[in-house]
């Protein structure tokens, strides 16, 4: 019989599977899909999935290598997740091997070993004695030996350091038998007591229909859409549906669109459970990730809170999925692996039976869409929880009203009456910096950035000029290169300059900056939080960062600087964001006893946009918005596929993308796909980016069926025409914006 050819996945833009040979002395029982092995690529070492076992290969048996290592004894992944990355390669058009890498913790993409944290502990052997002759000429040797049998308990190794402990010391007594190294594993820790810490609130009627009926559903797939206006409770909710989810002896994956809601929501999870909690986003280490990722698998955590990849994470025997802020962009993946975490999670729910919890209070149209097809049941929340009222909007005409660093007057009146009532203010920016551009006012010179179409914002604390596209950063020159004039002056108001300017109108009050930048550091967020949370009166300026389900109970008025962004912009989502933004933030004003107002600053007070917002809700704005996308033909009424490309020279992304879209339209005519348009390829709205000229080809047909059977046929090509050498290029399927 000959032998098996082990057909891998390796983390490689290629969408292919690699023909390996079994390891040396490794039995054909180890080998089952979903193993990962360590094997020869060119000159480098790769870590990929064993995918299928086949008795033929196009490579001739000359060249096939044998794999070098068998790295587990069985699947990484359960059935069910590994069916789910499948799914996921083939829907996104994507390398399975990239998709499986994007799947696991970092440490499993570098090959190390699936087991849970093992810590070292050094010993003093039991016969040793300082005084060995062997020791005679070394004193650090004979000085470690004391210092170990000080500790009869062994030295951990995270602490050789304290005790000023030589590791090579230690290395040459354990060769001469006089030291001993022992591997503890790590123990999962044990739950103790009731499921509850802390008992449950009471759930007002619209809360407890939306419960019962969710409740109705645990233990086969359905999806729900809570879509409950801010600070209507729709935590507590979740919080009791997972209490009964606990009770079967099930596990909960709850997903938040940032990181910086991880702590908060860990908080009040470990307030309300006796339950193991795992937290996973990239801020978290590489082992404690993967430490919670095994603890996860192997049913050793009860409860995992994470932002978009802890979508990926096993659960041994799962029960709900709660997915919270589902309208957010930060769901989707920008790069690499361009999947959307909310579309993602109902796939696996499907696949695994299980019920979906989506909650918002601004619900994405997609969803909306689908809840309205039916597919999704509509659960509304329509009060505020403990009789809290929702804030009262005002929208304010600032056309030749004069603005200091963006504020007028009536704004400065209403944040000092709010001041001085002794509650806090939140203000609204979404640009971050002190200025978006700079500029000469003699000549007019801005400040572009040298790489990209984009003017760099001026950032002051750290007295440079910054391009938020690329990253490019430079001192702000003295002198305008164009006409040497000294008179540059900020163009603009970003957090920084609004945060200068409320700290000088009112002085005895803290300004708190909540964005990137302030924020970068870690525990920032946190201590920020805990100056808000004592409820002094205090000025909060940031960005959209503050707008994503925290809770700040004394913050009775928000303002909104500008709001005309989003009402002239040529992506066709950009009304819906914001919506979803100024409702949003306008939610954290009045959460608890006090009345809270929005005061919305803009040039266009009269936009009939802003008037349906602000006086009929986010809802009434959504129907409107969904009829408006019927009527032009765009999702979720059609399907998009973008095809970007970008390349050093001008004009070759455009040429590869041409050859591109002729192929597309000649495979379209031979599959005889009906419904299939192409438009462009056009230059990407930013057309030059980090240096590199970009374009772009969208693809959109009324139904997903022939569009998926087109790129299917197309991307293989793609790869193999030559002028995909020369650029770089990556498929968008469902693309959430067109930039």
């Amino acid at each position: 019989m000959p032998a098996p050819i082990l057909r891998l996945a390796l983390p490689s833009p290629l969408r292919r599977l690699f023909d390996y040979l079994a390891p040396v002395g490794v039995p054909l029982a180890a080998l089952q899909p979903g193993v990962r092995l360590r094997v020869p690529f060119g000159n480098r070492q790769l870590v990929g999935v064993l995918i299928e076992l086949s008795e033929h290969s196009e490579v001739p048996a000359e060249r096939l290598k044998p794999a070098l290592e068998l790295l587990d004894r069985e699947p990484l992944l359960p059935p069910a997740l590994f069916r789910l990355c499948l799914w996921t390669a083939q829907y996104y058009q994507h390398s399975l091997g990239d998709t499986l890498s994007w799947a696991l913790p970092v440490l499993l993409r570098q090959g190390e070993p699936a087991q849970a944290r093992q810590e070292r502990f050094w010993h003093a052997a039991t016969s040793a004695s300082p005084d060995d002759p062997r020791l005679t000429r070394a004193p650090r040797q004979r000085e470690a030996l004391r210092t170990l049998a000080q500790h009869p308990h062994g030295v951990a190794q995270a602490l050789l350091d304290t005790l000023q402990l030589n590791r090579e010391s230690l290395k040459l007594l354990h060769d001469k038998g006089l030291a001993t190294l022992e591997i503890r594993h790590h123990a999962p820790a044990a739950r103790r007591g009731p499921w509850l810490a802390q008992p449950e609130l009471p759930l007002n009627p619209e809360q407890s229909a939306a419960y019962q009926a969710i409740r109705a559903g645990l233990g086969s797939f359905k999806a729900f859409l809570l879509a409950g206006v801010t600070g209507s409770g729709k935590t507590e909710v979740y919080l009791q549906l997972i209490h009964q989810v606990l009770q079967q002896g099930r596990q909960v994956l709850v997903l938040i669109p940032e990181i910086n809601l991880g702590p908060q929501t860990l908080s009040r999870f470990e307030r309300r459970f006796n339950a193991r909690i795992a937290l996973l986003h990239s801020a978290v280490s590489d082992r404690d990730r993967l430490d919670a990722w095994l603890a996860a698998r192997e049913g050793e955590a009860d409860i995992v809170i994470g932002t978009r990849s802890a979508l990926f994470t096993p659960l041994k025997n799962p029960g709900l999925i709660i997915l919270d802020e589902e309208h957010d962009a930060s769901y989707k993946q920008q790069e690499g692996l361009r999947y959307h975490a909310r579309d993602l999670a109902l796939v696996r729910a499907r696949q695994e039976n299980l019920p979906i919890l989506l909650g918002s209070a601004t619900p994405s149209l997609e969803s909306l869409y689908n809840a309205h097809a039916g597919r999704y049941a509509l659960l509304k929340l329509t009060q505020r929880a403990g009789g809290a009222q929702p804030p009262r909007f005002l929208r304010l005409d600032v056309r030749s009203r004069p603005l200091d660093s963006g504020i007028s007057p009536p704004l400065q009146q209403a944040i000092t009456s709010t001041l001085e009532a002794g509650q806090q203010v939140l203000v609204f920016l979404n640009r971050r910096g002190f200025a978006p551009s700079l500029l000469c006012h003699d000549c007019g010179w801005l400040s572009q950035c040298p790489r990209c179409d984009a003017r760099m914002t001026l950032h002051q604390r750290s007295n440079e000029l910054r391009c938020h596209h690329c990253g490019h950063a430079e001192r702000p020159p003295r002198n305008c290169p164009a006409c040497n004039s000294a008179d540059l002056r900020p163009v603009g108001v970003g957090t920084e300059r609004a945060e200068e300017r409320l700290n000088t109108l009112f002085p005895d009050y803290p300004v708190l900056r909540v964005d990137r930048d302030s924020t970068a550091r870690k525990g920032a967020m946190e201590r920020l939080f805990e100056t808000i949370n004592r409820g002094q009166p205090c000025l909060l300026i940031g960005t959209q960062m503050l707008a994503k389900g925290h809770h700040f109970p004394r913050v009775t008025l928000v303002a909104v600087l500008d709001a005309d962004g989003g009402l002239f912009s040529a992506d066709f989502r950009a009304s819906e964001r914001m919506a979803q933004l100024i409702v949003q933030v306008a939610g954290r004003a009045g959460r608890a006893d006090e009345p809270g107002k929005v005061i919305i600053q803009s040039h266009l007070a009269d936009h009939p946009l802003l008037v349906q917002l602000t006086e009929q809700g986010y809802f009434a704005f959504a129907e409107q918005a969904l009829a408006e996308r019927r009527s032009a033909g765009l999702p979720p009424f059609s399907h998009l596929a973008l095809l970007r490309a970008d390349a050093h020279r001008p004009g070759d992304a455009e040429s590869f993308l041409d050859q591109a879209c002729s192929l597309a339209e000649q495979l379209s005519a031979e599959l005889v796909l009906q419904g299939v348009e192409l438009l462009g390829p056009v230059p990407a709205p930013m057309e030059r980016r980090a240096g590199r000229h970009r374009a772009q080809l969208l693809l959109q047909s009324s139904a997903r069926a022939p569009l998926h059977r087109l790129l299917a046929s197309l991307l293989p090509q793609l790869e193999g025409m030559p002028g995909s050498r020369s650029v770089r290029w990556s498929l968008d399927v469902d693309p959430i914006d067109l930039f």
